[in-house]
């Protein structure tokens, strides 16, 4: 028998099936009720809009190049839009600054591909996007603990990098609503990190998947934003902002962003030429015509949804949580962390609570990158009606409080 284990790369070694990925199974099962997938509801989806935007396009010359090969850096007028958008954003920008990906996955591919030699430190926040962790792994990277408003010396984080045998590469960090804590980083911590990076002389990437998802609250500049503000223009700034259409419009189209200085998108850009060529053509083509013809609407609807049922989750939570257990309170996205007392295992009390309690979410500790947050957990409110909140989190309730006993 072939022992494949031997002809891999080394790099192999570093990937890990998702646990969300095989969490996402539950949704199958009817006796389930699952706060494990932050994925968005289909109910919501603008799916007579997408019908009507791939008629038009079948229906006119337009479908031609909708078919064909294309341009690496993406489909001129949705990078056109996502220039205004960014300008609304305070991102003044040009076309040569936006870069069409497929999903921002691929895009936090490409940024560890691009910065990551083996033994360099990635900085990211404990705990931090999972789908992160999977994407720089492949690049063999070490990693250390970013803490936004903390006082670590920029020296420090040298030191580390160099006795893990690299350099310290980027910062990586969800600022708003992140994924898995729903917390948002507020702007003096906006403006540590892009001093730390100063500092270092190092990339900020900045996930911004949620930002379209706020809910209470006044908005914060985006990181890249609050750069440009210091430095006058984008061409001279550090920091890598990359979006999605998956939390607003549809994930399965696969279409996501990257705005940028210009050096660093024409870098990128050959990355994909190397990797997959161009994203869906038509994909992007439908995507533009939905965007233009009414994402501020689509928007508010979907904020509307989810704002009630992370109100409806939070009150669960108040009301049938024991003593011991506390969790996040998030102005926007699609998740809540909830911390168990210490000496609990999330794991374990996954393992329980879809036999006894029939409630899945995700244990904490995979979001860590150090292996860390063991007695922590993440719950999703975005696929959940008001009756499977109420009577999920009170069996899980129920289920820690017999734990902690």
């Amino acid at each position: 028998m072939l022992n494949w284990d031997n002809m891999f790369a080394t790099r192999s070694t570093r990937m890990r099936a998702s646990e969300i990925r095989e969490l996402l199974k539950l949704l199958d099962r009817p006796d389930i009720i699952s706060f494990a997938g932050g994925i968005p509801d289909p109910a919501l989806f603008p799916d007579k809009e997408f019908k009507q935007a791939y008629a038009d396009i079948f229906d006119s010359a337009a479908v031609n190049s909708a078919l064909q090969y294309s341009v690496s850096e993406g489909y001129k007028p949705l990078r056109e839009w996502l220039v205004k958008q960014m300008a609304g954003l305070g991102i003044p920008c040009g076309l040569d600054n936006v870069f069409i990906v497929s999903g921002s996955q691929q895009g936090l591919d490409y940024l560890g591909k691009l910065f990551l030699s083996p033994n360099d430190t990635a900085l990211v926040t404990w705990p931090t996007y999972l789908g992160a962790l999977q994407a720089f792994n492949a690049y063999e990277p070490s990693y250390d603990q970013l803490t936004p408003g903390g006082n670590r010396t920029p020296d420090s984080y040298r030191e580390a990098a160099t006795q893990k045998g690299g350099k310290v590469k980027f910062a990586y960090l969800s600022a708003d609503f992140s994924n898995p804590t729903g917390e948002t980083v507020d702007r003096d911590g906006r403006e540590k990190v892009l001093d730390l990076a100063e500092e270092l002389d190092i990339a900020v990437i900045e996930d911004a998947a949620y930002q379209s998802l706020r809910y209470d609250g006044d908005p914060i500049p985006p990181i890249l934003a609050l750069e440009i503000a210091r430095k006058g223009h984008i061409n001279d700034t550090r920091t890598i902002y990359c979006g999605s259409f998956s939390k607003t419009l549809a994930p399965g189209l696969r279409v996501g962003f990257i705005v940028a200085n210009a050096p660093v998108i024409r870098k990128l850009v050959l990355m994909k030429q190397a990797a997959d060529l161009h994203s869906s053509s038509i994909n992007q083509m439908a995507i533009s015509e939905v965007a233009e013809r009414g994402f501020d609407a689509q928007v508010a609807k979907i904020r509307a949804a989810y704002s009630h049922r992370r109100n409806c989750m939070l009150a669960a939570l108040e009301k049938y949580m024991p003593a011991g257990t506390s969790w996040t309170k998030p102005e926007g996205g699609m998740f809540i962390w909830v911390t168990l007392p210490k000496g609990m295992d999330g794991a374990e009390l996954l393992a329980k609570s879809l036999e006894s309690a029939k409630v899945a979410f995700v244990p904490g500790k995979a979001f860590f990158a150090d292996g860390s947050g063991a007695n922590t957990f993440r719950v999703s409110f975005s696929c959940a009606n008001e009756q499977m909140i109420e009577e999920g989190i009170s069996r899980l309730g129920k289920l820690i409080a017999s734990e902690i006993g």
